[in-house]
């Protein structure tokens, strides 16, 4: 039949993520394009992959049983190019990456300069993402590649179908208002309990590793303002309407007169590079996990 991968993804990512806006927030595409793949599938195949159920669309049986052979046809479409690739005699091909905000500011930079050093011959095509939802990005196709996030509190459920490469590990430390706790160098969580926190929401698995954290230590964080993005983390911290947890890559985001106390308790976090598992042999993968790896010190295949 005459389709494309890219309906065919749209139809996949529907079954993961359920709505068409969040295929779309997904795929790079707006619902109007991502409705527009799906109706030209519908065509090329001569039946209703979709109905309408109030404001939601779910897959008609057709869908879901297209939507399980689309998956293997697009797995089967990255190995043929992982195979392609290896019968070339230099490296180079397009590399689609996927990433979050800290890791497209300090760690991507570098290597992509590397990458135009060793490997002209290679096209990185990167995207900011959730850094939650980088693994079901990799696992579905959508991209590549991606630089990740693992706490040892609240790991990443690991799917056998993905390898999670360590590049580095940052220990967290505490950020207080300036003058805040004068004389301290270090603290516990513990002494910090009596404060207001500034933390991610629950739900991700960022803000489920503090407040392990904060209860292994016995307290419950209270939580004044429930904030994701780091630079405003840093600006609230230093506005002095609370404390958070920050880690050396993190304040370089965003220069911020704050303090900074070492925390006495191991709390880390890993920064990790996710592919699919037949995808490790594909050079140009190879070749830019490698120098993702030497970039950011000794890293480790899990």
């Amino acid at each position: 039949m005459d389709w494309t991968s890219a309906q065919l993804r749209s139809l996949v990512e529907l079954t993961r993520r359920g709505t068409v806006t969040a295929v779309a927030e997904a795929l790079g595409y707006t619902p109007g394009g991502v409705s527009q793949q799906i109706a030209a599938l519908e065509k090329a195949t001569g039946m209703q992959l979709l109905r309408r159920v109030g404001r939601r669309v779910e897959l008609t049986d057709a869908g879901t049983t297209l939507a399980l052979h689309a998956e293997r046809i697009l797995t089967t479409e990255a190995e043929a190019v992982e195979a392609l690739e290896r019968t070339r005699n230099e490296i180079s091909g397009t590399l689609r990456v996927g990433l979050f905000a800290t890791a497209a500011a300090e760690i991507l930079p570098p290597a992509l300069r590397q990458v135009r050093e060793k490997h002209p011959g290679v096209t990185v095509r990167s995207r900011d993402m959730d850094v939650d939802e980088v693994y079901d990005a990799v696992a579905g196709g959508t991209v590549d590649l991606a630089l990740g996030l693992d706490y040892p509190d609240v790991p990443i459920p690991r799917d056998p179908s993905l390898r999670v490469r360590e590049l580095s590990r940052e220990r967290f430390s505490l950020a207080v208002p300036v003058g805040a706790m004068p004389g301290r160098r270090s603290i516990s969580l513990a002494d910090a309990g009596d404060q207001g926190w500034i933390m991610p929401s629950i739900r991700s698995y960022y803000g489920r590793a503090v407040l392990t954290a904060c209860r292994r230590a016995g307290f419950e964080p209270q939580v004044l303002h429930e904030v994701t993005d780091t630079a405003a983390t840093l600006a609230l911290v230093e506005a002095g309407v609370g404390v958070s947890v920050v880690t050396d890559l993190m304040l370089r985001l965003r220069p911020s007169r704050l303090d900074v106390l070492a925390l006495r308790e191991a709390m880390e976090r890993h920064i990790v590079v996710v592919f699919r598992s037949f995808a490790a042999q594909r050079p140009t993968l190879a070749a830019f996990v490698d120098i993702l790896s030497a970039s950011a010190g000794s890293g480790s295949s899990r």
